[in-house]
């Protein structure tokens, strides 16, 4: 399965859990590949040092070696890959359906995924119905972006929170 999570820079929110999802894919064997990407990026900007102790701050991934990363533009091409694009917040799934609007379908704000996808049915037809629902905003993953380490580290922690429970609700075989 291919995954990208989508964020404003690709600087906080897409990055941790872009690398949240490879950890647990990787630590249970399930093939998932995984893409981050920015609505409005400065191209080729590397991982802050906010984003990277946040991540580090949690124990289950303070053991991993946090991936090389550089800030990425969404393009038509992530768009075609991508089996499911998670994004941060309605603004991001907005910004999809006016640029890439063929990629509608498959792109879903994490906090509606979690809330509002049915357990039956292949992955398509489980985000086609939460792509339905009217984007709401309270669902939003907050930007820490501007703020203190606190933030960060908050953010991480519901980010890692909603990881684990959307590889519960993907599983191997999503």
């Amino acid at each position: 399965m291919n995954i990208l999570t989508l964020c404003t820079g690709n600087a906080a929110r897409s990055v941790m859990l872009g690398y949240m999802l490879e950890t647990v894919a990787t630590n249970e064997g399930w093939q998932w590949v995984v893409r981050t990407a920015g609505t409005h990026v400065s191209e080729g900007q590397g991982i802050s040092a906010r984003t990277r102790d946040a991540i580090m701050a949690i124990d289950e991934l303070a053991h991993q070696p946090v991936t090389q990363h550089r800030s990425h533009q969404l393009t038509d091409e992530d768009c075609a890959w991508a089996d499911l694009i998670v994004a941060a917040e309605a603004d991001h799934v907005r910004c999809v359906r006016l640029r890439h609007p063929y990629a509608s379908a498959q792109t879903v704000t994490l906090g509606s995924l979690l809330r509002y996808a049915p357990l039956e049915g292949s992955l398509r037809e489980r985000v086609a119905t939460v792509s339905d629902i009217e984007l709401d905003d309270a669902l939003d993953v907050a930007d820490p972006a501007g703020k203190d380490q606190a933030a960060y580290d908050a953010c991480a922690q519901e980010l890692w929170e909603m990881a684990l429970a959307l590889a519960v609700l993907l599983g191997p075989d999503a």
